[in-house]
């Protein structure tokens, strides 16, 4: 299906997209910061690339459905609840989950769709600083 090379691209890619989106929440002074982002992202990307290529006439649906599942639960660690009654983490938790995303999209060979995400996530995330 794909070379090991593309392969290998893929999971950079993936990687690099990620840590970008990591690099703005480390630069706010976020727990989740590039390196974590960047494995998220990367570990999305090739749970999609061994879902896609390494089980030929399986369902790739599943893989992805399990992503967001599993991203569901490192996000909830992210946000904590204030004794005031307020919530904090939510954005670093969205920043997880669009991370996800972008490795999903990047291990399927939406190269643009997830540069695309990567662009609108950071605009958002610069847009409106607390």
């Amino acid at each position: 299906m794909w070379t090991e090379l593309e392969i290998i691209l893929r999971l950079f890619v993936a990687a690099l997209l990620g840590g970008a989106i990591g690099y703005e929440r480390g630069k706010a002074g976020k727990p989740a910061g590039v390196r974590d982002l960047a494995l998220i992202s990367t570990g999305a990307a090739i749970f999609t690339v061994v879902s896609t290529s390494g089980f030929p006439g399986g369902d790739p649906s599943r893989i992805a459905a399990g992503i967001v599942t599993g991203i569901g639960f490192i996000g909830a660690g992210a946000i904590m609840h204030r004794e005031s009654g307020g919530v904090r983490g939510l954005t670093t938790a969205t920043s997880i989950w669009i991370a996800a995303g972008v490795g999903l999209a990047v291990g399927a060979g939406l190269y643009y769709v997830a540069l695309a995400a990567t662009v609108i996530a950071l605009l958002l995330l610069f847009l409106h600083k607390n």
